[in-house]
């Protein structure tokens, strides 16, 4: 189930914009972060190929938390890569949960009511 968070979360994301008038500047800000996101994964994974300069996890974590890790989440199924290395699956899993109780949180604050 690799993919469920993404379900989740668009169906998450189809609440807020219902519920709390979710700006469409929300999803384009998601959109270009996980388009960032997949294009940073590619660039690491066809440097480890040709065993030239990498990506810092660091910088692909971070892209993560500041909302590309649906992007993320599909370079690392399509592309295969930092699958199996589990200490950064964990930090990129969390880095998920994080980004994800922020949305919920800034889309309550700042979003007005339907409900």
């Amino acid at each position: 189930m690799p993919y469920l968070p993404l379900i989740l979360f668009a169906g998450f994301y189809l609440f807020a914009t219902v519920a709390w008038a979710l700006p469409p500047l929300v999803g384009a800000a998601y959109l270009v972060t996980s388009l960032t996101c997949f294009v940073a994964y590619a660039l690491d994974k066809s440097a480890a190929r040709t065993k030239a300069w990498r990506t810092p996890e660091l910088t692909l974590l971070a892209l993560g938390l500041a909302g590309g890790w649906p992007g993320g989440l599909l370079a690392q199924q399509w592309l295969r890569h930092k699958t199996a290395k589990a200490s950064f699956q964990w930090k990129f899993q969390l880095t998920v949960a994080l980004n994800l109780a922020l949305f919920v949180w800034l889309s309550r604050q700042f979003g007005e009511s339907r409900v």
